[in-house]
C-alpha cells in the first residue's frame, strides 16, 4: 500500500506557475476577435475576410504544434517527481 505523502507544492505555488500559460491560451482567440472588431469598420469586406483567414490560420498553426508541449509535459513531470535532474535537463529545451 502506498503511503500518503504530504504534497510538496501548495495551491498558490501551482497557480504561480500556471497563470502565464492560462493567459497565453486566452490571448490567442482574443487576437482574432480584436482584429475582426477593428477591421470590421473598414469599408470593404475583403479586409475582414483576410483578417479572419489569417487569424484562423495562425490559430491552426499555434494549436497544431501543441503536441510538442503536451508530449513533453507528462515526461518532464514524471522526471521531476523522481527528482531526476538529468532527465529533466534532457527533456526541457537547452535554455533551461
Amino acid at each position: 500500500m502506498a503511503s500518503q505523502d504530504t504534497p510538496r507544492y501548495s495551491t498558490r505555488h501551482v497557480w504561480t506557475l500556471a497563470w502565464p500559460i492560462i493567459l497565453s491560451n486566452i490571448t490567442v482567440p482574443l487576437l482574432g476577435l480584436v482584429d475582426t472588431a477593428v477591421v470590421g469598420h473598414l469599408p470593404d469586406s475583403r479586409y475582414l475576410a483576410a483578417v479572419t483567414l489569417g487569424a484562423t490560420l495562425f490559430s491552426f498553426l499555434y494549436w497544431g504544434f501543441g503536441f510538442l508541449r503536451m508530449g513533453t509535459t507528462g515526461l518532464t513531470s514524471q522526471a521531476v517527481g523522481r527528482e531526476d535532474d538529468s532527465d529533466v535537463r534532457l527533456l526541457l529545451p537547452n535554455r533551461w
